[in-house]
């Protein structure tokens, strides 16, 4: 589901409000057919920050203007390796937990990629690439 857009940007979201059997994986997949689509379309170029994790979902705002939207520190994340996606040839980057987290079949898409102290973050998150074809 497509959350929202924000500038340039948007935020997915895979598994909520309904269940789905393989979020993480779902998300993997969508960041590398984006990426293969913009890439053959020549016209922008994309960063795509692929996490998951528990976050608070739900409406927020007042009665006369509520909004669906999801809040918690994979967002945050999220937002971060989308970032440095932007530098990177394949244009996506995952933390470990999402790749580990997705069906053995997608596992096969991502190669180990570093360990980097996210902006806002305390701690390391590993990170993934899409595997070069």
């Amino acid at each position: 589901m497509v959350n929202k857009f924000e500038g340039d940007a948007a935020l997915c979201v895979f598994g909520a409000p309904t269940d789905h059997p393989d979020p993480a994986g779902a998300a993997l997949r969508s960041a590398r057919r984006i990426c293969d689509a913009v890439r053959s379309a020549g016209e922008v170029d994309v960063g795509v920050g692929v996490v998951c994790g528990r976050v608070w979902a739900g409406q927020v705002g007042a009665a006369s203007r509520l909004e669906y939207t999801v809040i918690g520190d994979p967002v945050n994340e999220a937002a971060r390796l989308t970032e440095l996606a932007k530098d990177h040839p394949g244009r996506a980057v995952a933390s470990e937990a999402t790749v580990m987290a997705a069906e053995p079949a997608e596992r096969e898409h991502w190669v180990e990629d570093g360990e980097v102290e996210l902006r806002g973050r305390g701690e390391v998150t590993r990170t993934w690439v899409r595997r070069e074809r």
